[in-house]
């Protein structure tokens, strides 16, 4: 049964993370301080579209799990991925391109971090695809993979998050624009692309890892194995990046020393 087999594949991914995961799979859970499901929503059970709200927990504030450091893939070439392979901090990012908090986090949040902390070789920032709206969200999951298969992911997540975008939807059509916008050079190799079985299974690995952390809302964020839920005011990631890069100067980890970019 499908069902079933998702299930499996869900327990040997949290094995494969490791038991201590189970600890930080709570606080993922329940880090949540204002949540609503979008409007007209068909999708996902418990998982909601999280708000920023107050200031997090003190325990949320000092849970940093090394367990979760390891979700960090450090590929150099991940067309889903900016910033330096080597850098002492990651963030890997959970998202839907369905969600509007997601959409505020990279509107208003993200291009400040990328300022201050990627260019600079502090942080790296790992994207995963977690739809869990419904068929427009699985749609628009595949189709940013699709892009980055063209060196276009991010100006595709730029052109899908602008503001308005995701209530003109994320059907075909829709999909093609945004491709064009983000500056895609061959539109049916992208079509192409996002159909294709590797697309989806890209996506189900990343929906799997977000599942197996027991990731409540969208969006999700583990820093340095510190888990943060919602798109929190900017400088609660500035601590969390600074606090980080702390502790790994502190452990001899080196900024920017060789390894890939984007």
């Amino acid at each position: 049964m499908p069902e079933n087999g998702n299930k499996k594949s869900r327990n040997s991914r949290n094995i494969a993370i490791g038991a201590g995961v189970a600890v930080a799979a709570v606080l993922l859970g329940v880090a949540s301080y204002t949540a609503t499901k979008p409007a007209g929503s068909s999708g996902g059970g418990t998982v909601k579209e999280e708000a920023a709200g107050g200031a997090p927990s003190a325990e949320s504030q000092a849970g940093v799990y090394p367990e979760l450091e390891k979700l960090a893939r450090r590929d150099a070439k991940d067309p889903l991925a900016q910033g330096r392979a080597d850098a002492p901090v990651v963030m890997v990012e959970y998202a839907d391109f369905k969600c509007g908090f997601c959409g505020k986090f990279a509107r208003d949040t993200e291009p400040g971090l990328v300022k201050k902390y990627v260019e600079d070789g502090t942080l790296r920032i790992e994207w995963r695809n977690f739809p869990i709206f419904g068929a427009d969200s699985e749609r628009a999951a595949r189709a940013a993979w699709a892009a980055g298969r063209q060196g276009r992911f991010w100006q595709f997540h730029e052109a899908a998050y602008a503001e308005g975008s995701k209530e003109k939807g994320f059907g075909d059509g829709r999909l093609k624009e945004l491709a064009k916008d983000a500056g895609v050079e061959d539109v049916d190799k992208f079509v192409t692309d996002a159909g294709s079985e590797a697309a989806k299974s890209a996506v189900r690995k990343d929906q799997e890892e977000a599942y197996g952390l027991g990731a409540a809302a969208t969006p999700s964020f583990v820093i340095n194995g510190q888990p943060i839920s919602g798109a929190q005011p900017d400088q609660v990631f500035h601590q969390a990046i600074e606090s980080a890069a702390k502790s790994a100067k502190a452990a001899g980890k080196g900024k920017g020393k060789g390894g890939g970019s984007e």
